[in-house]
């Protein structure tokens, strides 16, 4: 799941063309019916058309999920323009600000599987549509909702963030890693490192960064986190080293856990002890590298909370993005 998202900076009309061509070529290689790459074409078409009618330019990040039973496509769409005053208004059939017919939002959500649009006045608007080849909907494990978006640094083929989530006998644990550097040196780190962590037996994340230190010493290193789940008790522990940060909100309060300084297969402390966070339902762990500058705060977004991971993350991702970085954002929610 910590595949990359594809990202297009949108300026001008003229770019659209080459988006849709690329976008269509990806998902026609899918597993994918053509009637859904045909859906997919049209909600491609009318996301363009309102971000270069409404707010000019913006960007657009998309992706071709795949596993070994399904296939899926994620689009996010997020504009610094007007915003919108009641966006739930926006959705219905026949409301337009520009006189146009007004279908295209409803047409989205018709032609998705799953659609969300956050938007507030003088800050922009962020979207997210999913279309998927069965009733699949994202990764939901031991009591969680888990989400994540990833983006390469501009001009990467590769990204050098990555997360990996594995269920275990008492829940789940889940990994999150920046590789030293960029490109595909970084991501040779967090793929050693994340073969490491599934194969591991530990059930504390110190025992297993000690693993992962051990098993990456000829890589570049990379600074990485972990939290693992205990569905039964219903709490995280949690550790990490380097400058991953690592957040959980309960409601509108929220605490960090930091991390060791060190780097992961290079040198990390002889002595780490990890925290033990108590959990409750609709508890928010957000994870994230430094390709995002950390003083992001999800409650400046009101009501966010009523939406989707995907939407929360382009939020954070809208603002506080660095360009010259890998960025990789990671939501869990407890159910």
């Amino acid at each position: 799941m910590d595949k990359p998202f594809i990202s297009h900076v949108i300026e001008d009309r003229s770019f659209v063309s080459y988006l849709k061509r690329e976008i269509h070529i990806e998902v026609s290689a899918a597993r994918l019916t053509q009637r859904q790459v045909a859906e997919i074409d049209i909600i491609v078409s009318e996301v363009t058309s309102n971000l270069i009618k409404h707010a000019g330019q913006g960007e657009i990040l998309f992706r071709i999920n795949q596993t070994p039973t399904h296939d899926s496509f994620d689009l996010v769409c997020f504009d610094n323009g007007p915003g919108m005053l009641d966006s739930l208004r926006m959705l219905k059939d026949g409301v337009s600000t520009t006189n146009t017919l007004g279908q295209g939002l409803g047409a989205i959500g018709r032609l998705s599987s799953s659609f969300q649009l956050y938007s507030l006045r003088n800050w922009g608007t962020v979207l997210h549509s999913r279309v998927c080849s069965d009733e699949h909907n994202g990764f939901d494990v031991a009591g969680l909702e888990i989400r994540g978006l990833n983006v390469c640094k501009p001009r990467e083929t590769v990204s050098g963030d990555g997360y990996t989530i594995k269920k275990t006998r008492t829940g789940a644990q889940i990994f999150f890693a920046d590789g030293l550097g960029h490109g595909p040196r970084a991501k040779d780190s967090i793929d050693q490192a994340a073969i490491t962590f599934l194969k591991s037996n530990q059930d504390d994340p110190v025992e297993i960064i000690r693993e992962i230190h051990s098993s990456v010493r000829r890589t570049r290193g990379l600074v990485g986190s972990i939290a693992v789940w205990n569905n039964k008790l219903q709490e995280w522990k949690i550790c990490g080293v380097g400058n991953i940060l690592t957040r959980v909100y309960t409601g509108i309060l929220y605490k960090n856990y930091m991390s060791y300084n060190g780097t992961i297969g290079l040198n990390i402390p002889t002595s780490m002890k990890a925290s033990t966070v108590g959990a409750e339902r609709n508890q928010h762990l957000i994870m994230c590298s430094d390709g995002l500058r950390s003083r992001w705060d999800i409650t400046r977004y009101p009501g966010i909370h009523k939406y989707n991971l995907m939407i929360m993350a382009g939020a954070i991702y809208k603002d506080f993005v660095r360009r010259n970085d890998d960025a990789s954002i990671l939501i869990v929610k407890v159910l």
